[in-house]
């Protein structure tokens, strides 16, 4: 039984698939795709249908053979002869073939008279297309009789102007126009014979259309049918349409075949041809996937994570809008131990929050807000430096203002003039309080003289630092010392807008027990509502609460406000970014973008050890080798300051970033990590907080008890990595004593060593006069008493050829040298 579909079926006839599926669903069929099959039953009852909605319900012709005419054109070229003056000529033979199929039904119950019949019908029409292809037969060589008659007339036609040319010229006659015209009229003549050419096909197709029962309009509306289709399928010329393809990464085979619009199996050939065997999940590097791009035809535009990650957050991020309003400064406190600092926040919480206002400070959250009489102050409580740097070390820039308080009576420490180094990294402006003047001890100019020295130098000095007495214990200078925050917030015109999507910057984060992860959050721009999504680095959720600083709940935050929010999906990181997404599906997706990042390269970056730290380095372009180092006493630490900066080279700078008497704490190892420095301890050890700080972020810390070992240890770290230098060792000399020629190995030197040793494998230079006459040689074979030896050492006597040399003389020396590996000195 065959099976067509519904698209072949309809191609077949001549018609739309959707035309011949609406005939289908009236005659009862219910087919609905183009690709569906349909039996013979089922087109015999579409052709019952077809005659019985033109007015023929014969059964006989329902039951009999199914009638298909496929028609073809086929055109040939014949080249006539060449004619002269006109070169050869091509005429073209266009023919077109009709056949016809029969296809006998299979319908179940058929008679044995119905069933001759049939053959009967079969055999007379087999005969009538035997006929049919006679006739065509006979037409093409009708045809071709035609056009060779036509072509021998040409030629003959020619010939005889060429001869009434040839007369005319020869007898210079006045009328040769009217000999030129004749052929001119002769030419015309074709035309009637192309007209009864078309009336005796028409009259040889008569009889044949009258012995198929095929009326002429049928006949004539098949012919156009037919040339129609042909010259679609001539003129339909596959087009490959260029795609900008954006690869990302990492990709999988069926992504990129999506992305492409081709399918996957097309992406997996591609991969094949390249030696590649793949699968349709398989993930392919970008490079490539970019080569299978533009293999198959398109262009190719890679992603990084970055340029992905943008292209999500432009998707889901509002940015907020609205005008720019003023914003209250937010300030971090920083200072030696027992300076002062905790006293002086301790003295401003106390008496500058308002009742009932936003303020205070509690255990929970690392930050909290003042109000003045000139406006409102954010203060920032990080102990230490380690939150401050943290941040800095992930790009974020909270602080605006920092705050260095100096004991009047202690001066500048270790810990005053680290904190001076990290606001200077940070890039962010000084305000100078000096505590403790209520003590009759206290020495502010002593104080100011040590900070001019560290290019810290008052107003009234001609510098431009504020610097304020203050007491954190009997309240003195606390006015001075504000009115010095809000003027240099004031000089920075810190503005940001209020309305639209919320951005800020996690300050500390935790997991509590019983609420989940914890955030403690400054809202930099925006509002941000109790209910909005929010992102922070590889976490994501919605905030259920947000509490202020006295632990009471907000609705909504605005710039410079420190907030607790909850509803994250995972504790983030100090330093994290928080933005307000719209759309919880890219939001998701967001987060696991970052975490597969942070995955990737906490596996891929290795961390930073003083061995590789020149591996980095790109040909011909200086290093800087950063250092934090730690030391016992002020004494050791100026000293290691001057040694390990002392050993600098052109291509080796050795910077000492920061230094400071004590143990490495937190804040020394965050300042490694954001200056990609290494640390050093001498005499002291890492605190456990600081260890482990280490240990996770893969931060190497050496130890170290002698000076001298450290200086040696970074003296040879860097003479190591330096490029080695080739140079060449002498390691034998033998002489030429005398000189045979042997018929088969040619000519050997009978030689004496006088130096060190000859070895065979080591290249050698034949030296004549002490000129060199043959360099980069290479010994063939070397003997001693007829036996081959891999070395003869000095005083003994020793045969030598030298492979491709044949002209050693007596006297010349034989010189075996080796090249070495140098390291150059530090």
């Amino acid at each position: 039984m065959s099976e067509v579909t519904v698209r072949q079926l309809a191609d077949t006839i001549g018609i739309s698939p959707e035309r011949l599926l609406s005939q289908l669903s009236e005659a009862g069929l219910a087919k609905s795709s183009p690709s569906d099959l349909l039996n013979d039953e089922e087109k015999l009852r579409l052709l019952s249908f077809l005659r019985q909605s033109h007015g023929k319900n014969d059964e006989a012709e329902a039951l009999g053979p199914r009638r298909v005419t496929l028609t073809r054109k086929e055109v040939t070229e014949l080249k006539q002869g060449r004619v002269p003056g006109r070169g050869a000529k091509t005429v073209s033979v266009e023919v077109r073939k009709r056949r016809t199929y029969i296809k006998r039904s299979e319908v179940v119950g058929l008679t044995p008279e119905q069933i001759e019949a049939e053959k009967a019908r079969q055999a007379l029409e087999e005969q009538r297309l035997k006929e049919q292809e006679e006739a065509k037969r006979r037409e093409e060589e009708e045809a071709r009789r035609l056009e060779e008659a036509k072509r021998r007339e040409e030629e003959e036609r020619a010939r005889q102007q060429a001869e009434a040319a040839a007369r005319e010229e020869a007898a210079q006659a006045a009328a040769p126009a009217v000999e030129v015209v004749e052929p001119v009229v002769e030419a015309k003549a074709p035309a009637p014979k192309k007209a009864k050419k078309k009336e005796e096909k028409a009259e040889a197709e008569a009889p044949v259309r009258k012995k198929l029962g095929i009326p002429e309009d049928q006949l004539l509306a098949a012919k156009a049918r037919a040339k129609k289709k042909a010259k679609a399928e001539e003129t339909r010329a596959p087009t490959q349409v260029v795609r900008e393809v954006a690869i990302p990464e990492s990709i999988t085979v069926s992504e990129l075949a999506q992305k492409m619009a081709v399918k996957a199996s097309e992406v997996i050939k591609q991969l094949m041809k390249l030696g590649i065997m793949a699968t349709i999940n398989q993930v392919l590097d970008q490079e490539t996937a970019a080569i299978v791009a533009e293999e198959m035809g398109h262009k190719v535009k890679l992603l990084s994570a970055a340029d992905l990650e943008q292209s999500l957050l432009s998707q889901v991020v509002e940015e907020a809008g609205g005008e720019e309003k003023p914003r209250p400064p937010v300030v971090t406190i920083m200072g030696h131990v027992d300076h002062g600092k905790t006293s002086l926040l301790d003295f401003i919480r106390r008496t500058r929050v308002a009742a009932g206002e936003a303020g205070g400070i509690t255990q929970h959250i690392g930050a909290y807000q003042v109000k003045t009489d000139h406006g409102k102050i954010t203060f920032l409580d990080t102990p230490g430096h380690a939150a401050f740097t943290a941040m800095r070390a992930r790009g974020a820039k909270v602080t605006d203002i920092v705050v260095l308080v100096v004991a009047a009576d202690d001066g500048v420490m270790p810990q005053t003039k680290e904190a001076i180094e990290h606001a200077r990294a940070a890039g962010v402006p000084l305000v100078v309080a000096i505590n403790k003047i209520d003590k009759p001890e206290a020495d502010p100019d002593r104080v100011k003289n040590e900070l001019a020295a560290l290019k810290i130098v008052p107003e009234e000095w001609g510098g431009d630092t504020q610097f304020a007495l203050v007491s954190a214990k009997t309240g003195q200078g606390i006015d001075d010392l504000l009115e010095a925050i809000l003027l240099q917030a004031e000089m920075l015109e810190l503005r940001a807008p209020v309305e639209g999507s919320a951005r800020g910057v996690v300050l500390e984060s935790r997991l509590d027990r019983g609420r989940g992860p914890v955030a403690d959050v400054l809202v930099q721009a925006g509002t941000l509502k109790k209910g909005d999504l929010v992102l922070c680095g590889s976490s994501f959720g919605r905030v259920r609460a947000m509490f202020d600083e006295n632990g009471r709940q907000l609705k909504e935050a605005g710039p410079s406000t420190p907030v607790e929010i909850l509803g994250l999906s995972e504790v983030p990181n100090a330093g994290d970014e928080l933005i307000v997404v719209k759309d919880e599906k890219v939001a998701k997706e967001l987060a696991q973008l970052r975490a597969e990042r942070l995955r990737s390269q906490k596996l891929a970056t290795a961390a930073t050890k003083l061995e590789d730290v020149f591996s980095r380095m790109e040909e011909g372009q200086a290093v800087d080798l950063n250092l934090v180092v730690k030391a016992d006493v002020q004494g050791s630490l100026e000293a290691l300051r001057a040694a390990l900066t002392e050993l600098s080279t052109d291509k080796v700078r050795v910077q000492v970033i920061s230094g400071g008497v004590g143990g490495i704490n937190e804040g020394d190892v965050n300042l490694a990590l954001a200056s990609n420095a290494i640390v050093v301890g001498f005499n002291v050890r890492a605190e456990s907080q600081a260890r482990k700080l280490a240990e996770e972020r893969g931060l190497e810390i050496r130890y170290y008890s002698v000076i001298y070992d450290l200086i040696d240890d970074v003296k040879k770290s860097i003479r190591g990595l330096l490029k080695p230098e080739l140079k060449e060792r002498i390691v034998g000399v033998a002489e030429v004593r005398q000189v045979f020629r042997h018929p088969k190995f040619g000519q050997i030197a009978g030689c004496m060593v006088k130096e060190g040793a000859v070895r065979r494998g080591l290249p050698i230079r034949v030296l004549r006069d002490n000129v060199v006459v043959l360099g980069d040689g290479q010994l063939e074979s070397l003997r001693r008493f007829k036996e081959d030896v891999a070395e003869v050492k000095a005083g003994m006597e020793c045969g030598i050829k030298i492979r491709n040399y044949n002209d050693v003389r007596e006297g010349d020396l034989i010189e075996v040298y080796e090249r070495v590996e140098v390291a150059p000195e530090g």
